[in-house]
């Protein structure tokens, strides 16, 4: 099976990093310790606590082979100085909408996005009609909500 590559921050991918160290090293542990105590004192059969944490050794592990797909295929892309005019990944960017109000992006990976922090993904509708924009450019974005309309004000 051929993965897809991933691109991430520096950031992200040190964030990422840390996640996965605190699921093998914390998590799992805790886990498997939790497990054993739950069937030392009840059995397998019928028994809720054993049950909940097989569901969240299920999801731990879960977890470790994500972060471990994510980052056996991620390239880390860091901005070039050479384009700092321009849009690019892992920029900063403050987007004005015709009735004045102005949002803040920081453009990442997939992996990394979070649009309640403002985090969007270089796969997004936004985030693809925002790469090698300049400021003052005006771009239009095909929203669930209809097409809108972004000036681009600042680029970090």
């Amino acid at each position: 099976m051929n993965q897809r590559q991933t691109f991430l921050t520096p950031e992200g991918q040190k964030q990422l990093e840390n996640e996965l160290t605190e699921l093998r090293t914390v998590r799992r542990p805790d886990v498997a310790a939790r497990l054993h105590i739950a069937t030392e004192s009840g059995g397998t059969v019928d028994n809720a606590e054993y049950e909940e944490v097989k569901n969240e050794q299920a999801f731990v592990e879960g977890r470790i082979r994500d972060l471990q797909d994510i980052l056996s295929n991620a390239v880390v892309a860091e901005k070039s100085p050479d384009a700092a005019d321009r849009v690019q990944f892992g920029s900063s960017v403050t987007v004005q909408t015709p009735d004045g109000r102005q949002r803040r992006y920081l453009l990442v990976g997939s992996a990394e996005s979070n649009p309640l922090e403002g985090k969007i993904s270089n796969d997004s509708p936004v985030g693809e009609a925002l790469l090698d924009k300049r400021v003052a450019d005006v771009i239009e974005v095909n929203t669930p909500a209809g097409v809108q309309e972004l000036t681009i004000v600042e680029i970090e």
